[in-house]
């Protein structure tokens, strides 16, 4: 969503003077109570103390320091105290939702550490990077008066222009991939992969549903699809998707547009990777990997052969995760296909490479570690 919680103007005192804020936030409301000042001097303990008392802390000192405040507050979040250790869960899926309650606790905490910037989006901190250009991607140009946002926000809004400046290298295009704030980087190289092994788009007409970044559908192109026509909900996203089709040369090939799921019409092929966990998605980054109840996978498959062109086929592209943490009965997703008057024709997959895959470490080591990613290769009723 690009849409920011609404809030009464925020308020605070700088040597005697007061000041307000617009508040902006894409993932936390505004606070409740007045904003406490803080510094240099503030230990993480202390923060951290305040901040589950329900303080809302706005930062007045360097730079470098708020991020290491942030950083070892996190760290205390990350690693609980011996009196506070939780008993091991007792099945992956019951890890899952721990470990989502502990990140969403962490989250609520975290956003009331707190920054201001200027009426040019300057941040308001010693040894400060220029962060305007981040922030006017993010949410235009400035609008006047003073802005008050969480630290770790910003420094997401930070990471996501780095993003869009570097690019990301994905196997199978021709150029980088640049990808927009609120947009889902496509890191791990798995359904990428997949689409590279599909049966040959070539001369064909493609749908790109969901399209995010517009990977998969520019990948289609590279593989000689005639053109391609990509929807996304997400404003962002459709921006991101045509301003890497231009960079690449295939403007005249690859057009985005907004739109809930399918745009009208029929294609050769329809590919999909829609979000893979059903579960509540808690931010607007979040959607696209939480589908809660499933709701957007089954309006896929029931929505897909009145889009396929006669002999067409759906490519949808999932990570059977959610089965491996018992989020899906095994056989759940062949009776939702079955259900949708659809028959899988072929099959692809590739194995799970991305960090999380390799650390022994995390709780859902033993599920991520045998995760599948699968592309499921569709056609309707003839």
């Amino acid at each position: 969503m690009n849409e920011l919680t609404a809030a009464p103007p925020l308020s605070w005192t700088e040597a005697d003077v007061p000041l307000t804020a617009r508040w902006r936030s894409e993932s936390a409301g505004a606070p409740a109570a007045p904003l406490q000042r803080a510094d240099d001097s503030l230990r993480a303990d202390v923060a951290l103390r305040r901040l589950r008392a329900g303080e809302a802390l706005l930062y007045l000192g360097d730079f470098r320091n708020a991020r290491q405040l942030l950083a070892s507050i996190e760290r205390r979040l990350e690693t609980p105290s011996k009196n506070t250790r939780r008993a091991e869960a007792p099945n992956l899926r019951e890890a899952f939702h721990r470990g989502r309650a502990r990140k969403a606790n962490s989250h609520a905490l975290l956003s009331r550490l707190l920054i201001s910037l200027d009426a040019d989006y300057r941040l308001r901190l010693r040894h400060a990077p220029d962060v305007a250009s981040a922030c006017t991607h993010a949410w235009g140009p400035p609008e006047g008066g003073l802005t008050v946002l969480p630290l770790s926000e910003l420094l997401g809004l930070i990471s996501a222009e780095e993003w869009r400046r570097v690019g990301l290298q994905i196997k199978g295009l021709k150029a980088r991939l640049h990808p927009h704030h609120g947009v889902f980087t496509p890191t791990r190289g798995d359904y990428p992969q997949l689409v590279m092994k599909a049966p040959s788009p070539w001369g064909k007409r493609v749908f790109d549903v969901g399209t995010g970044t517009g990977v998969l559908g520019l990948l289609t192109i590279e593989r000689g699809a005639t053109s391609v026509l990509a929807t996304d909900v997400e404003p962002r996203a459709v921006a991101c998707a045509n301003e890497n089709a231009r960079a690449m040369g295939y403007g005249d090939r690859f057009q985005a547009i907004e739109a809930d799921l399918f745009p009208e019409g029929r294609a050769d092929v329809v590919v999909c990777n829609p979000p893979w966990i059903p579960a509540t998605p808690r931010t607007a980054l979040d959607r696209a990997v939480y589908d809660p109840d499933q709701r957007l996978l089954r309006r896929f498959l029931t929505g897909l052969s009145a889009h396929l062109a006669p002999d067409g086929e759906g490519w949808l592209i999932l990570s059977d995760l959610p089965e491996r943490l018992g989020l899906r009965a095994p056989d759940e997703l062949a009776e939702e296909i079955a259900r949708a008057g659809l028959t899988v024709v072929g099959t692809l997959e590739v194995a799970a490479t991305h960090p999380a895959s390799r650390d022994p470490s995390d709780p859902l080591h033993a599920a991520r570690a045998g995760e599948t990613t699968r592309l499921f290769r569709l056609q309707g009723s003839r």
